[in-house]
């Protein structure tokens, strides 16, 4: 609340400011939405649930009053600065709180570098926002995180290459906001954490001149969570680790290192706090009246998944943990997402196509043991991605901030963890506009899981998720949106659900 109530008060200082003639409440604006959501079965289907920056819910009756207002910077776009600000927040039914605070922030840009304090909802890189199933580090599942966030959101040609290379990126600082539900939920009997901060950054490298059919983007994502309290069940008790909060903690998030809380004495050390992220990349080829790009998402949580190789060259005896040899150890590409997607800018029925591949069952291999002192050889695997042993995981409100084929610990009963990050996934997309007004989309996932390398699944489960929406623009900013969704197997379940919205957009 204390940073709710900052950001408040920040937005109200801003609001007393007039610049050349023209003033900060000029040109709000709004948002209304009333949303229902009915599912029969064990939960509300996959595809309405997900990728809604966790403003959903898995019961099978749900719903929402929504409002929200902004005053959006491109309001500014003549000018070197610029000044925006949002207040977005609902009343909710059936889900993990009844007030929701989905977005509350306040942004300043200068020249093409923009500061964002709060909450607020921000896109996918390099993926389709609506088609595709998500990233895998910086998705669209989860709440979004209240931070300080310095970005360069659009590509900036860098001087001398005659816009043939330009980049863009952020760099973010936070603090998570569901101490409270993971309490609720834990009954504070299994794995739960107080007071974790949050910590982003990605940068992306774009060749190609604008105007140019060819272009190539690429980069990475990388993220974590860090410091505050870990409450860990042990022989029977929950067991209190405080984890690092000073500036050296803030250093090892954004560069990773130093040790985990528990490692202390530990022969054995990896970084500090919950470190994820992958290596992305999109070629694109775009013409008067189609674009084809084809990306990759290679997610990674140490060095076996980020660089595919580890240092193997350690001693014997006295000398079991000291490095002797120049020797390494490759491991192979073996989990990536990959997709297509193609636009058809002349064809109002079909208009875009995505199709993604991804596969996460290998982890670096089924097998873990740092070197011992009878053991010289170092493997690394069993990477167990977005569980971590001191935090809950790469999740927010109990919805994981990455890709929801990972099975979000809401599923589970009363333990924070991803219970299927270990899976098989084919994955397609489709949008149009076959009339005036009216817009659909429809989602089609099938997915192979094998649980965890800890908990698998025996023997390997099935399922196939579905939408069908349609979207129609009325007078007056007036708008209806219905969906329908499907699960069939064993990872979800079986369900089938209906979501209805109201919605009313205008300007103030």
């Amino acid at each position: 609340m204390r940073i709710i109530f900052s950001i408040l008060f920040f937005m109200g200082s801003l609001l007393t400011v007039q610049a050349q003639e023209r003033s900060l409440f000029d040109s709000l604006a709004y948002r209304a939405e009333l949303q229902a959501t009915f599912s029969g079965g064990d939960h509300t289907p996959l595809w309405l649930n997900a990728n809604k920056y966790g403003l959903s819910s898995l019961k099978k009756a749900n719903g929402y009053v929504r409002g929200a207002i902004e005053r959006p910077m491109a309001l500014d776009n003549g000018r070197k600065w610029g000044i925006g600000y949002g207040l977005d927040l609902a009343v909710a039914a059936g889900f993990t709180s009844t007030f929701v605070v989905q977005q509350a922030f306040v942004e300043a840009r200068w020249l093409k570098g923009t500061l964002t304090v709060g909450a607020k909802e921000q896109p996918m890189e390099l993926k389709n926002q609506e088609l595709s199933s998500g990233s895998q580090t910086l998705g669209i599942n989860a709440r979004p995180v209240p931070q300080i966030r310095l970005a360069l959101p659009d590509y900036w040609a860098i001087p001398g290459t005659k816009q043939w290379l330009s980049l863009k990126g952020h760099i973010a600082y936070g603090k998570t906001t569901d101490d409270g539900w993971q309490k609720d939920f834990t009954d504070c009997r299994s794995r739960y954490t107080e007071g974790t901060f949050y910590h982003s950054k990605a940068g992306y490298l774009k060749i190609g001149k604008e105007g140019k059919p060819f272009s190539v983007e690429m980069g990475v994502e990388m993220a974590c969570q860090f410091g505050g309290k870990s409450f860990i069940r042990q022989n029977g008790e929950m067991v209190c680790y405080e984890n690092g909060s000073g500036l050296k903690s803030f250093w090892n998030a954004l560069m990773p290192g130093g040790s985990g809380s528990d490692e202390a004495n530990s022969a054995y050390q990896n970084a500090d706090g919950n470190q994820v992220g992958s290596w992305v990349l999109r070629v694109n080829y775009d013409t008067d009246s189609w674009r084809l790009s084809a990306y990759a998402d290679h997610y990674f949580e140490d060095h076996s998944s980020m660089f595919l190789l580890d240092y193997d060259g350690y001693g014997s005896g006295d000398e079991w943990n000291v490095k002797k040899d120049n020797r390494y150890f490759f491991y192979g590409l073996k989990d990536i997402m990959v997709g297509l997607e193609l636009n058809l800018k002349k064809n109002d029925w079909l208009n875009a196509i995505v199709l993604e591949y991804l596969c996460t069952k290998n982890q670096s291999g089924p097998v873990y043991h740092d070197h011992t002192q009878y053991i010289s050889t170092h493997l690394g695997g069993m990477d167990d991605y977005y569980n971590h042993h001191l935090y809950t995981g790469w999740q927010h409100w109990g919805q994981v901030m990455g890709n929801p084929l990972y099975l979000s610990p809401l599923y589970q009963d009363n333990t924070i963890e991803i219970g299927n990050n270990r899976f098989v996934a084919w994955h397609l997309g489709l949008s149009g506009h076959p009339i005036k007004n009216l817009d659909y989309r429809v989602l089609a996932t099938w997915q192979t899981g094998y649980g965890t390398y800890h908990n698998p699944y025996l023997p390997e489960r099935h399922q196939y998720s579905m939408l069908a929406e349609a979207s129609y623009r009325l007078l007056q900013g007036w708008s209806l949106k219905g969906g329908l969704g499907f699960d069939s197997g064993e990872i979800t379940g079986k369900n089938f659900g209906v979501q209805l919205s109201i919605i009313k957009k205008g300007i103030l």
